[in-house]
């Protein structure tokens, strides 16, 4: 295969390599994504099975993401939005949650929760305008501690730290320990107070898709396997050489020591995703479901097709069940586990859902551990020519890969052209 020539090579087809390539487009460089996979997106994919959308994983876009509404257009993603609350089981039975300003017709039924007591409830909405206060750059300099001792310190019992926090909390920074940052916290809890949790109506996989249609088609490749980095280039598995000035490297963070020798490599979090069809749905509304019992395997529950009816075919449901980590179990005594927990739930049911698949995601979130956000915004310049992007960089969420790959193609035109000037759009 003839060697080719480019400004800049980016490799990696996710959401941090995507935004940094239409960034770099916008400014008139010529920058080719490298993706070894046969699908963009990364971690956020979107699979069809049997007529069903799976993504890869349980995920949300949440609306309130600054640079996620500035890179995104949704009105075309067609956003389909949770209802602002959830419901939790626990003590045998489901208790409504529900925001009292967007759901002031659930204000008694969440005042009646066994989840937490009223001052607690009261504290909640306390703590949400506290989080709404400041600039978000300002949030991220506010002191540090561990997730779980911030909500401690701020009074709320132990019950509903186990019963709603752990459940709600570690279903987004998939550990339950609540160890993450508290910044972290306050910013994730910024952006469901002040948006939705939504997904594209055609699953999580529109979002990749909507910035590589600004691309042009050849400047986007997919099975093209990097395989070493070389002096004016990096050579793909298939043997070709592309000279390029720059390159980004918008991979996983556990894989940076490999191509650059000493960089410290950045933990994953794992989570596991359990698809099942129903025939219906076992829930009324379109709303998450969150493990308050403290123990089973799953931690938290949604119908997809409850919130955008695309995710099944006519006539039937999709289910999706969320196991934090990886349990050692192979997949049919981890099915029968899950399939039994939920029988629980919601009776006999359960036993005619149709298991559709498991997804094991190793390396579904960069580990921040309880401190470290101190630097909100990691280096994305390794050197001159060579940059880094993804969301290991920022914060571990759809908003920090998209920062981040702006970032790193602000780095790459400040060292090859244009001043460092990126469309802020």
């Amino acid at each position: 295969m003839a060697d080719s020539a480019w400004d800049v090579a980016i490799v990696g087809g996710g959401l941090a390599g995507l935004r940094c390539a239409q960034q770099l487009h916008g400014a008139d460089i010529r920058a080719v994504v490298l993706e070894a996979e046969d699908c963009l997106g990364g971690s956020v994919r979107t699979d069809t099975v049997d007529g069903f959308l799976l993504d890869r994983g349980f995920q949300v876009l949440l609306t309130a993401y600054r640079e996620a509404s500035r890179t995104l257009d949704f009105s075309r993603l067609n956003l389909q939005t949770f209802l602002p609350g959830a419901l939790v089981r626990t003590d045998g039975r489901f208790h409504t949650i529900a925001d009292p300003w967007r759901r002031p017709s659930r204000v008694l039924q969440t005042i009646r929760a066994n989840v937490g007591s009223l001052s607690d409830k009261l504290r909640i909405g306390a703590l949400s305008r506290r989080v709404r206060k400041g600039s978000l750059e300002e949030l991220f300099t506010r002191p540090e501690q561990a997730t779980v001792d911030y909500l401690g310190q701020y009074g709320f019992s132990e019950r509903i730290i186990d019963r709603f926090f752990r459940p709600f909390l570690g279903g987004v920074f998939l550990e339950p320990e609540l160890r993450t940052s508290s910044r972290m916290f306050e910013f994730v809890f910024r952006m469901f107070a002040t948006g939705s949790a939504a997904l594209p109506a055609d699953g999580m996989g529109a979002i990749p898709d909507q910035i590589a249609a600004t691309l042009p088609a050849d400047q986007v490749r997919l099975r093209a396997e990097v395989v070493g980095l070389e002096n004016g280039g990096l050579r793909l598995k298939s043997g070709e050489l592309l000279r390029t000035q720059a390159v980004v490297l918008a991979t996983e963070g556990t894989g940076l020591s490999a191509w650059v020798p000493g960089l410290p490599e950045v933990k994953s979090r794992s989570v596991t995703c359990l698809y099942f069809a129903a025939e219906t749905s076992p829930l009324e509304e379109p709303i998450l479901v969150l493990n308050g019992e403290g123990d089973g395997f799953v931690n938290n529950l949604c119908v997809p097709s409850d919130i955008s009816s695309r995710y099944a075919p006519p006539g039937a449901s999709l289910i999706s069940a969320t196991v934090l980590g990886n349990p050692e179990l192979d997949k049919s005594a981890l099915t029968d586990a899950v399939r039994g927990e939920l029988t629980g739930w919601f009776g006999e049911q359960v036993e005619r859902w149709r298991h559709l698949k498991t997804y094991r995601l190793a390396h579904a979130l960069p580990e921040t551990g309880s401190h470290g956000l101190a630097e909100a915004s990691r280096p994305v310049r390794l050197k001159e020519g060579l940059y880094v992007c993804g969301d290991h960089r920022e914060t571990p969420s759809i908003e920090g890969a998209l920062i981040s790959g702006r970032r790193a193609a602000g780095a790459v035109l400040q060292d090859i052209g244009n001043g460092g000037r990126v469309n802020d759009g």
